[in-house]
Formats: structure tokens, sequence, C-alpha cells
């Protein structure tokens, strides 16, 4: 077979694409534009929420029932909602308390590419691996799957330490892995973005390493950067980005750190996300009412500027598969404190206050410790700018995949 050198034309699939938050979203809107900025041809297949795209790549809808969506969570669809027997599968699925959403999602899409599978030279999967990918090489075309990290760790930390009833109803959502780790193993060449998320795919999803292929995240520069002097920094202002309130984004040890802090200290917390209602409960606990502030639905600039905004900024999380977060704070010039934990120390090397994942005393030092000396904010700062123009950037990543899509479609890469 001759070497594909023109142009691909290219379909990213993307079961949920939330704009603002989350790392879906945002991968799939940065990737599809410099992709298209490098010459392809880029259709982006999500279903809700639908990802806010640039010039360039093409959305095309792929709809659910969107039965998690933020305003009505776990509602039950009317009757005249209900179109197929994938969308009754969608609904007793959710009733059962499972999460049907990458399943559901790549029988529609399969569904949608076998209407068009000579429109295309390659297909994306984003972090979906539903049972309806198998059929992608069915329709003669190859397949890329990007796994940012494997949710088998978010279960294993969600479950940890909860009463076993609880564990066994909550363990239902996560039925999804099963069919995830089959898919892994058969779909094809997987992508992920760091060696830690590497190794977690390789165990957990028992998958070949020949089979795994590295490429980092990005970060946009010319949204997220230092503000200038006409801007300064809120004094005591500390940011951390959770955009799912789990329990591996390590929100409780942080709270808990900034309620010590500010018995002697004038700071005050911003949580870019939405808050449980344990959370909720656990700020009243603390008295922390008056010292957070959980912000979300931010448009892109206003959240860049927050971030900008803060003296200090925190990845607390008890795993990270990459943290797109942490980029984003070094990006933006903020003196970061992170959690030694999955991909964050080798995503920030020494750029970061590193600290123990869930490790409250330690948090709380690292927090007096950057609040207290300027010197040390302003060497962090200059640390993670200087890491960030030497790693993380959209177009080398976009060159990158480019590059593993010839050789997979070229019959150069394990499969």
């Amino acid at each position: 077979m001759a070497s594909v050198t023109r142009p691909l034309r290219i379909a990213l699939l993307s079961y949920r694409s939330k704009p603002h938050s989350g790392g879906q979203g945002v991968y799939v809107r940065h990737l599809s534009r410099e992709l298209a900025a490098l010459g392809h041809h880029v259709e982006v297949f999500s279903g809700q929420p639908y990802p806010e795209l640039d010039e360039g790549p093409l959305l095309r809808k792929v709809p659910s029932l969107d039965l998690y969506c933020d305003e009505n969570p776990f509602h039950t669809p009317r009757l005249e909602e209900i179109r197929d027997a994938t969308d009754v599968m969608e609904t007793a699925m959710m009733w059962g308390g499972a999460f049907p959403e990458p399943l559901t999602f790549s029988i529609r899409a399969l569904r949608a590419l076998r209407a068009r599978a000579g429109d295309f030279d390659i297909v994306h999967d984003n972090q979906g691996l539903g049972y309806g990918m198998l059929g992608v090489s069915r329709l003669g075309l190859p397949l890329v799957t990007a796994v940012h990290h494997p949710i088998t760790v978010d279960k294993r930390l969600d479950l940890e330490g909860r009463p076993l009833l609880e564990r066994l109803n909550r363990g239902r959502w996560y039925g999804f892995l099963r069919m995830q780790g089959r898919v892994a193993r058969n779909c094809g060449p997987l992508v992920t973005v760091s060696e830690s998320s590497k190794r977690d795919i390789c165990n957990d999803f028992r998958v070949p390493s020949e089979n795994v292929h590295i490429i980092p995240l990005g970060v946009d520069t010319r949204r997220f950067r230092p503000r200038d002097e006409q801007t300064p920094r809120v004094p005591g202002r500390i940011v951390a980005v959770a955009s799912s309130d789990h329990p591996l984004k390590g929100v409780p040890a942080l709270l808990r750190a900034v309620a010590k802090l500010v018995t002697d200290r004038d700071a005050h917390l911003v949580v870019v996300g939405s808050p449980s209602d344990s959370t909720k409960e656990l700020v009243g606990q603390l008295s922390l009412t008056d010292r957070v502030t959980f912000r979300s639905g931010l448009p892109d600039d206003e959240f860049a500027a927050l971030l900008a905004s803060a003296q200090i900024a925190v990845v607390a999380s008890m795993y990270e598969g990459f943290s797109l977060p942490a980029v984003e704070h070094m990006a933006s010039g903020t003196p970061l404190i992170a959690s030694r934990a999955g991909a964050l120390p080798e995503v920030t090397g020494d750029a970061a206050l590193m600290v123990t994942a869930g490790d409250v005393e330690e948090l709380t030092s690292a927090l007096r410790r950057l609040y207290d000396s300027p010197d040390e904010r302003e060497r962090f700062s200059r640390k993670g700018l200087s890491r960030v123009r030497e790693r993380f950037a959209w177009p080398a990543v976009a060159s990158a995949t480019a590059d593993l899509y010839r050789n997979v479609i070229n019959g150069e890469t394990t499969c």
C-alpha cells in the first residue's frame, strides 16, 4: 500500500465535550483547531454537552438523551424523546445506576460513520472505548483511541473507605470499565498523555506497552499567560480547578488546609467547579463560608484571567493522568503547589512545590511558605513559565498526533 502523504480526513469522536471544564472538551477544541491549521479536514462527532470549536473544524452533533446535564441530572426522558432502542437502553441503564454514555455514544457514532465511511481516512476516539468502536475496522477505517487515564483509578479512589453497601451501589456506576478494558485490548493503538498514565493503562486494562503511545497535552498560551502590571494579582487569592467534585480532586484536604491557613493569614480560596452537597457541608463545618468561593461555567477569557489573578495555585488531586489545569496555572505565571501523585511530578518537574496527596498538614505548610515569601512565589512563577515554553504547546501536540495517524494508516504502528 502506498504511503498516504496528502492532508488527512479525520473523524474526531468525543462522547461528551464540556467546553469550559473537564479535559475532554478542552482537548477536542484545541486539537481539532491545530489539526485543521495543519491543513487536515477535521469533523468532530460529539454528544452533549457539545464542544465550542474554533474556526476550521466542523461539529457533527450526535445527540444523546443528555441524562446527566448540569440543569437536570439523572432525569427520566419523556416518552416522545425516545427515538430508538439505543435511547431505551440508555434510560434503562441510568435507572439501574450505571453510566451508559460511553456505550450508547459508540453505537450512535458507529451508525453515523457507517453512512460516511468513505469520507474519512482515520477515526480518533477520545476516551470513549465503547463496544461500537470495535465495528470501526469493519468499515475499513483505522482507529486511534485517546485514553487520558483509565477510570479504574477514579473507581479505586471513589470507593475507598465507603461502607460495603455504598461500595456495591456506587460500583454499578463504574460497570462500563469492563467494556473499556475489552475495547482497549482490541481497538488498535492507544495514545495517552504521560508515562504515569501509560503504566496505569497497561496494568489496569492489560494492554501491551508497545500499543500505547505518549503525546502530552498542550496549553493555549495566547489565553493562559501572565497579565501586565495594570492588572496585579489579588493579595491572598488561592485558585484551584476542580471541574468535577470527585474524591480524585482532593477538595476536602484543600479546604481543611485553607481553614488552618486563614486562622492567621488573610487568604481567600476560589474553586473553579460546582460543589457537591458534602463539600458545601464541609465548608460550613470549617467556618469557611466567607473564605471560599465556587465558580463554574466561566467563559474562556474570564477563566484565564482568574488563573492569572491568583497569588497561589493548587492542584491537590489524589491522582492525575496529566492535569491540564496544572499546565494552565504554570502558563499563567502563578506559583503552583501540586500533589506528588499520578503524573503531576512528571508534568510539573521542579516548577511546583510538591506535597503528599491528602496530607493536610503538609499542604498547609506549603501554602504558608508561598503566602509568606514573594521571592519563592517569583521563583516558582519563572520556573513554571519556562517549563511551559519548553514542553507544552498545542501545535506540537497536533503535529505529533498527525504523525501517529499517518503511521497507523500506513501500517507502520503496532495495532
